[in-house]
């Protein structure tokens, strides 16, 4: 270590000493759920005696996992009793449903009012589709990034279900849950915290809103630089039926990308110049089904060309980069993702489950 390193503590990561408790549901919430205790909170979760016997998985780890029927009274005041010694409670039902069961915000801060109170949703907690069902290709779909994604003479692409209910879910719940916390500790109060998929992805595309603006993106699928139609920011098939990934967006990449594949620029004209784009296309094609896939990877190595191969998942948990860094993790025989983003001073752990047959056996001090 050097003499201007700062020492690491060994704490349980940013967020020790945090009470979150979180009221089962899919997707985005428990992620959500997941990414805090990496971080350090203590995360219980309230799930219905229906999901006994399931084996967690990595979405589900670093909890202490407890079963309640939230009808049965008993049960309902024991969620209470948690509730009002946790500075976090997450939620994904619908709207309504919280109140209906008892445990809506209104109850829950009026007994502790220094309570943040996430509510993760598709639709919003208010709005015209707010009571309506709904999944990530959904709520994607309303905010015109659907539409973005795929090529012209094909039907829109969901980017599986990345975009809506991690990136426009849960990530933008975890901002809310650190925002608030920050918040309350000037005003000493929490705060509802309202996690909507449609606010989020809008938020995610908020380049190409501000290209829009600046009448600079096509409505029309395939024709804008991001979208896999330009030829330097695409992918392309190899010998062998794998891909390479190309990112040669700045000329000097751009001249290493000709480079490597020995291609005169003359033959292509104008990077930027969209007429010339169909030939590009066809010359870069031309050249990459030339070779295997690991043959270009190894003609690459060094070069600034932005040019990557496209792994499946089993080969990313071996690629060298990923391995390095411990991008993933084997947490109970489980490759998983590793707590990201990364701390210095109180690195975050991930951290196996821990099972409870009854409520009281929660922060019963």
């Amino acid at each position: 270590m050097s003499e201007n390193a700062e020492p690491v503590e060994l704490v349980a990561g940013p967020l020790a000493r945090v009470r979150v408790v979180e009221l089962a549901g899919m997707g985005p919430s428990p992620h959500a759920a997941m990414m805090l205790a990496d971080m350090g909170a203590d995360v219980v979760r309230v799930q219905r005696p229906a999901a006994a016997g399931r084996r967690s998985t990595s979405a589900l780890r670093g909890r202490t996992v407890v079963e309640a029927d939230l009808k049965d009274p008993n049960a309902l005041a024991g969620v209470r009793r948690l509730i009002t010694r946790a500075d976090v409670l997450i939620e994904g039902f619908r709207p309504g449903v919280a109140e209906r069961l008892g445990l809506g915000p209104d109850e829950c801060r009026a007994a502790n009012p220094r309570l943040v109170y996430v509510r993760v949703t598709g639709w919003g907690q208010t709005g015209v589709r707010a009571a309506e069902a709904g999944h990530d290709i959904n709520y994607i779909s309303l905010t015109g990034a659907l539409h973005a994604i795929g090529f012209s003479d094909r039907p829109p692409v969901p980017p599986l279900n990345l975009l809506g209910d991690y990136g426009g879910g849960s990530m933008l719940a975890v901002v809310g849950v650190l925002a608030a916390l920050v918040e309350r500790q000037s005003s000493g109060r929490g705060q509802v915290v309202d996690a909507a998929m449609v606010d989020g992805v809008v938020q995610f595309t908020h380049a190409m809103w501000a290209l829009r603006a600046d009448n600079r993106w096509s409505e029309q699928r395939g024709a804008n630089i991001f979208d896999g139609s330009c030829p330097f920011y695409r992918c392309y098939e190899c010998a062998d039926g794998r891909y390479v990934a190309v990112g040669a967006l700045e000329p000097e990449f751009f001249a290493e990308l000709l480079a490597v594949l020995q291609i005169e620029p003359s033959e292509l004209g104008p990077q930027r110049d969209q007429a010339g784009w169909p030939n590009m296309h066809r010359r870069f094609a031309e050249k990459f089904a030339q070779r295997p896939r690991d043959e270009w990877v190894a003609a690459f190595a060094g070069a600034d060309a932005c040019v990557t191969p496209v792994l499946t998942m089993a080969e990313a948990a071996a690629d060298p980069h990923l391995v390095s860094r411990g991008v993933l993790v084997d947490l109970d025989g489980r490759i998983q993702p590793a707590p990201a983003p990364r701390f210095a001073r109180t690195p975050s752990q991930p951290r196996s489950n821990r099972e409870v047959s009854s409520l009281n056996e929660v922060w019963s001090e």
